[in-house]
């Protein structure tokens, strides 16, 4: 197995397309066609972690946050950054990070914390407009099924829950072959009536370049006829955050204790507890306090995420539970997602948890 193996897999889950433009996933060090001897799986890539992947033989870490964020204009070991990115290229240890686009995607890290909160029927808080576009195209009646399946299977017409979605009406196209021409259907010279079926199908934006191949290599004109328009609607499969409901309503200290134990934590900051049960909660790993508004517009009355300013619980104007838990500790289930995707798709492979506790924020509980 190549690494290309695993990170085109990864990015079938999370494509990279998704990430925010600060962001820096992707292969970070490393070559695409290097054999795997092991995968290891941190949240954070730091120099501890690196010689961990030596120690059990696997040169190929997969990150949630980028070691490399912002560029780098030199390699002399000043900071951890460096350091680690030496380390890993002294010992041929490719680093591939998954990060906002892993938070953006309904199988992703903020799905995950709320399957550990227990909470049901989850979905998108805050779904990304502008992420998808719609392909119009004409086929021969007779064509239109097998050209349809093999845009299915490049990925179009997925919505939701549903696939091979698509939209179909018959017509008759018509067109004249000159002299040059090699066409499937007529003769050059010669005015040509086809019964044709116009069809229509919506597919992720970023996947455009493959509909195209696809369409063109099974399609039987010689030229073939289509266009594409941007879709305005939201994506409800991918965004920021995510909401969902408790089985059973908690006041806000029960809940809290809850969450508590759900995540493993020692401490929770959060706002005053609110007078109304706790029974739709919204979510988001890392600093997601941008999210509040959207959390309150859905009508969740506790709002988890980490990384809140003094004046940012202010916001919450007791409207809504806010609790910051800690980034790390937002976050660190990602391993588990992590490792639960790459099992799914290598099962015979050796995908192993770091044992590295990455977390820079120590608590004083006693």
């Amino acid at each position: 197995m190549k690494v290309a193996d695993v990170t085109r897999y990864l990015e079938t889950i999370a494509p990279r397309a998704y990430q925010e433009s600060y962001d820096n996933a992707g292969l970070l060090t490393g070559q695409p066609d290097w054999d795997v001897t092991g995968i290891l799986v941190t949240l954070d890539c730091l120099e501890t972690v690196v010689e961990e992947a030596v120690a059990k033989n696997c040169n190929l870490i997969v990150a949630h946050h980028p070691i490399v964020f912002k560029g780098l204009k030199k390699l002399t070991g000043s900071n951890y950054v460096e350091r680690t990115v030496i380390k890993a290229i002294q010992h041929n240890i490719a680093i591939y990070a998954t990060h906002t686009n892993l938070d953006h995607v309904h199988r992703g890290v903020n799905r995950k914390i709320g399957e550990k909160l227990g909470l049901k029927n989850l979905r998108i808080l805050s779904p990304r407009p502008g992420t998808l576009s719609k392909l119009v195209t004409f086929i021969p009646e007779a064509d239109a099924d097998r050209v349809m399946q093999a845009l299915h299977e490049a990925g179009a017409g997925q919505i939701g829950n549903y696939k091979n979605c698509s939209f179909r009406l018959r017509g008759t196209g018509t067109f004249m072959p000159n002299e040059e021409a090699n066409p499937h259907i007529g003769q050059a010279l010669q005015q040509e009536y086809v019964d044709e079926v116009r069809a229509e199908v919506i597919f992720p934006t970023h996947l455009q370049d493959n509909i195209l191949r696809t369409l063109r290599k099974s399609h039987p004109y010689e030229e073939v006829a289509y266009y594409i328009n941007p879709v305005a609607n939201d994506n409800q499969e991918v965004g920021a955050g995510m909401v969902g409901e408790l089985e059973e309503p908690l006041d806000s200290v029960a809940f809290l204790r809850k969450v508590k134990q759900d995540m493993g934590l020692s401490v929770i900051r959060h706002t005053a507890p609110i007078s109304k049960p706790v029974s739709r909660v919204a979510v988001c790993g890392g600093a997601g306090i941008f999210l509040l508004q959207d959390a309150i517009r859905a009508g969740a009355q506790a709002f988890i995420t980490a990384d809140v300013k003094y004046h940012e619980f202010f916001d919450a104007d007791n409207r809504i539970l806010l609790a910051d838990i800690g980034h790390y500790e937002s976050e660190v289930f990602t391993k588990d997602l992590l490792v639960t995707l790459l099992n799914e798709k290598f099962p015979t492979f050796a995908v192993n948890f770091s044992g590295t506790i990455t977390n820079p924020v120590r608590y004083l509980t006693d």
